[in-house]
C-alpha cells in the first residue's frame, strides 16, 4: 500500500479465517429480530480492518457506553435532548465532519470514527443514535439526500440536528436547503421519517463501495463490502454482478463464473438478453483460465 493510502486511512481486511466468522456474525446480526446498529457497524469495521479483534470490538461499545453515562438525567422535550447530546458529543467531545473525511474509508468504520472523531454524516449520525439511544432519549436517524442528519422526538415536534456539523440544530429552512443542495427538489415529509436501522447499514456499505469504486488498487474493500451487503435481508440483487465482477477482476475466474452465471438465471425471467450477455461474460472468464 502506497505512503498516499494510508495517509487517506486505507486499512487492510483480516485473513480469510477472521473474515469468514464476521461475515457469519454480521449475517446472524442483520438476520435477527432486532438488529443491533452499534454491532453491525462495529462488524463492518472487523470485517474492513485486520487491527479490530474481540477486545477492540468490546472497547467501542464500553466507549459508546461511557459517553452515554455523560448525558444529563433526561434533559427534557426533544430539543432539551438535541442540545444536550450535541454538547457533549459536537462540543466536549470533539466529533464532526470535513470535508477530507470523505476520502477516507476509516470515516466509515466506527471504532475509527470513535477513536478519531471524525466520519461521514451518516457515521457521527450512527455515534449520536448510539450514545442518545442508551441514555434514553427519542432518537432515530434521518436519511435526508446526501446527508445523514438525526431525529429527536415524533412528527408533531421533531427536532433535527446534525452530527457532521457538531450537532447543530436544524430549522426548517436548513433542512429545506441541505436536500435542495443534493437534489435540487424540495423537501417532503416522507424524507424526514425514521430511517430503518438495516437501511442504515446498508447506506454505510455503499459509501464504502463507492469509496473503493475509484480505487481499482482496493478491489478487496469493494469485495467485502458487496459480500457483507448480500448477506442482508434486503439488497439489490446486481450486488450478484458487482461481486462476480469483483472476483474476476481479482483473479478468481472460477467463482465469477459461477456467480455469473447464477446472476444470469436470477435475471433471465424478467430480461433475457441482459441474461444472455452475462452468460457470455462468463464463459469469457472462463476462457481466462486457458
Amino acid at each position: 500500500m502506497s505512503g498516499f493510502e494510508l495517509a487517506l486511512g486505507a486499512p487492510c481486511p483480516p485473513p480469510p479465517e477472521r473474515a469468514a466468522e464476521v461475515l457469519r456474525r454480521f449475517a446472524e446480526e442483520a438476520r435477527g429480530e432486532r438488529p443491533d446498529l452499534s454491532a453491525l457497524c462495529l462488524l463492518i469495521g472487523a470485517a474492513g480492518d485486520e487491527a479490530l479483534d474481540e477486545a477492540g470490538l468490546d472497547a467501542a461499545q464500553m466507549e459508546l457506553d461511557r459517553l452515554a453515562g455523560r448525558l444529563p438525567y433526561r434533559p427534557g422535550g426533544p430539543l432539551a435532548w438535541a442540545r444536550a447530546v450535541g454538547e457533549l458529543l459536537g462540543g466536549r467531545s470533539g466529533f464532526r465532519g470535513s470535508a477530507a473525511d470523505y476520502q477516507r474509508l476509516d470515516s466509515s468504520l466506527l471504532h475509527e470514527v470513535l477513536r478519531r472523531r471524525r466520519g461521514l454524516p451518516i457515521l457521527l449520525s450512527v455515534v449520536w443514535m448510539e450514545v442518545a439511544r442508551r441514555a434514553g432519549a427519542p432518537v432515530y436517524g434521518v436519511a435526508l439526500p446526501g446527508h445523514f442528519v438525526v431525529g429527536f422526538g415524533a412528527a408533531g415536534e421533531q427536532v433535527l440536528a446534525d452530527p457532521f456539523d457538531g450537532g447543530r440544530v436544524l430549522t426548517g429552512p436548513d433542512a429545506e436547503l441541505l436536500v435542495a443542495g443534493a437534489t435540487g427538489a424540495p423537501l417532503r415529509s416522507s424524507m424526514l421519517e425514521p430511517a430503518d436501522p438495516l437501511d442504515v447499514v446498508l447506506r454505510v456499505l455503499n459509501n464504502i463501495r463507492a469509496w473503493a469504486a475509484v480505487r481499482p488498487e482496493r478491489s478487496d474493500v469493494a469485495l467485502w463490502a458487496v459480500e457483507l451487503s448480500l448477506v442482508l435481508p434486503s439488497h439489490p440483487a446486481r450486488l450478484r454482478y458487482e461481486r462476480a465482477q469483483l472476483l474476476v477482476q481479482r483473479g478468481d475466474f472460477v467463482g465469477g463464473a459461477l456467480e455469473l452465471d447464477a446472476y444470469a438465471e436470477l435475471v433471465s425471467a424478467v430480461d433475457e438478453s441482459t441474461a444472455e450477455q452475462v452468460r457470455g461474460q462468463a464463459q469469457a472468464a472462463r476462457a481466462l483460465l486457458n
